[in-house]
């Protein structure tokens, strides 16, 4: 009976070895869709910026977009300084946030709410790459690829109805493109009043909560349900064109009045000159709503150590009343830089009103004359400057308006420079330069005004401003 057992076992395992492999043939092989197709092959540079980034969702932001330079020196400065950043900022949240929460708490019945801990951990955010916009503006505007795997220690205590409960905050991650504008510049050490920052898409935030010691996020939904209101409030508060905005110094104290000999000028003689000296006040001398009778030197330049100042160049009697203006007493003619009109009424919805204003060049040269005007082209329509004879840095300051059913996210503009002659046959026309500027970022910022290096020119550049304007 045992050769019998040893015999059948065998042959079933040959037998169910034998149906394996035909059942999986059958599932694996024979029934295989014949309807695949080959994959398409494109180069990487055929692609657009989404699918690169859905293709290579690590490789840095420089690498993915030319617009952005590679900041490891900033990496680098953040890392050395980070133990001090981490106390400055600290710091400085606590400061804005608890005035905030004093505020906040008698609403809820709240007794108090202190941080006990507060610590952003050992290891520092990390920029991936860093875009400048030159604007021709009194400003610095910089746009950043921030990603930042965090090991904070945020511990909150809060005291309600005679019972304490701990709230900690840690693990964070946050990926996220800041908008970090510098504005205005001034001649005054840091060199800018106020910073700017935005959002330029939603960032991505999570993190791990702790309450009263448990894990809050094991709880189902509330993971998920946190994360996307988090999400939801940052955008509403800071995605662009919303900013948070720092003020850093009071600009009006850094400027200065400079007063000619056409405005005051006292019985003496200040010497035979067709432009007379020059004096300067510094605003911070000057107090707000006191008027000031002031007697000054006049000087030669505004360098205190320049020789040419020891000499007496006469003075000037001045009256002066410093009235700095509130925000809410901000003239009507005074518009923020930033402001950009809405669209006329008739605007299709959805749609908006393209702005194209060519200032400027500078440094255009033609091989056999330099009549130059600037031609524009969009979607086949074709708009043009007048002509400046014989000028190699012309001014138009022209405006042409494009009436659009829908953002020209995709779009670009040819802008061409162009000297013709009606004195040269053989050379009538010839090209000075040209640029092609893609509108993404019109669209999305609603206004930039930049100098452009023209292509094919050897130094010229043009100054274009460019403006999205909707009806909301």
């Amino acid at each position: 009976m045992g050769i019998i057992s040893t015999v059948l076992g065998v042959f079933g395992f040959g037998i169910g070895v034998a149906i394996g492999l035909v059942i999986g043939y059958f599932l694996f092989i024979y029934y295989q869709p014949t309807d695949v197709k080959d994959p398409e092959i494109r180069p990487l540079v055929e692609k657009d910026s989404k699918s690169l980034q859905q293709l290579l969702p690590e490789i840095p932001i420089w690498i993915k977009n030319p617009d952005y330079d590679r900041v490891d020196w900033l990496n680098k400065f953040i890392e050395y300084m980070w133990p001090y950043l981490d106390k400055a900022i600290c710091k400085m949240a606590k400061k804005i946030a608890e005035p905030i929460i004093a505020e906040q708490i008698p609403k809820y019945k709240i007794d108090s709410v202190e941080f006990e801990t507060l610590t952003l951990g050992c290891l520092p955010p990390t920029f991936e790459g860093m875009k400048v916009y030159n604007t021709e503006e009194k400003e610095l505007i910089m746009e950043l690829g921030l990603k930042w795997a965090a090991n904070p220690n945020i511990l909150v205590a809060v005291k309600a109805f005679g019972l304490r409960a701990t709230v900690q905050v840690l693990d964070l991650q946050v990926f996220a493109c800041p908008r970090i504008t510098l504005k205005p510049l001034v001649p005054s050490f840091p060199c800018f009043a106020n910073i700017h920052v935005s959002l330029m898409e939603k960032p991505h935030v999570d993190f791990g909560v702790k309450l009263l010691g448990a894990d809050a996020m094991s709880i189902p939904g509330a993971y998920r349900f946190v994360q996307e209101i988090i999400k939801d409030q940052v955008a509403n508060m800071y995605l662009w064109p919303k900013r948070l905005e720092v003020q850093i110094m009071d600009p009006a104290k850094t400027l200065k009045l400079k007063f000619w000999n056409s405005l005051f000028m006292t019985g003496n003689r200040l010497g035979h000159t067709t432009k007379w000296d020059l004096n300067v006040i510094p605003l911070k001398d000057l107090t707000p709503e006191e008027p000031k009778t002031l007697t000054l030197e006049l000087l030669k330049n505004l360098n205190p150590d320049d020789v040419q100042n020891e000499k007496s160049r006469g003075q000037l009697v001045v009256e002066v009343n410093y009235k700095p203006f509130k925000d809410n007493e901000l003239p009507a003619d005074v518009e923020d830089a930033d402001s950009v009109q809405k669209a006329p009424e008739g605007t299709p919805e959805g749609g908006g009103l393209l702005v194209i204003i060519v200032h400027e060049a500078q440094d255009l040269e033609g091989k056999n004359h330099t009549n130059p005007s600037a031609r524009v082209l969009f979607r086949g329509e074709e708009r043009k400057t007048k002509v400046v004879k014989k000028n190699r840095d012309p001014r138009w300051e022209e405006e042409f308006q494009f009436m659009l059913d829908e953002p020209p996210t995709n779009d670009r503009v040819h802008v061409e420079v162009i000297s013709t002659s009606k004195r040269s046959l053989l050379h009538a026309k010839e090209t000075l330069g040209y640029v092609d500027i893609y509108l993404s970022d019109v669209v999305s910022n609603k206004r930039i005004n930049e100098r452009y290096h023209l292509i094919d020119s050897k130094n010229g550049r043009i100054q274009i401003e460019m403006q999205w304007r909707t009806a909301s």
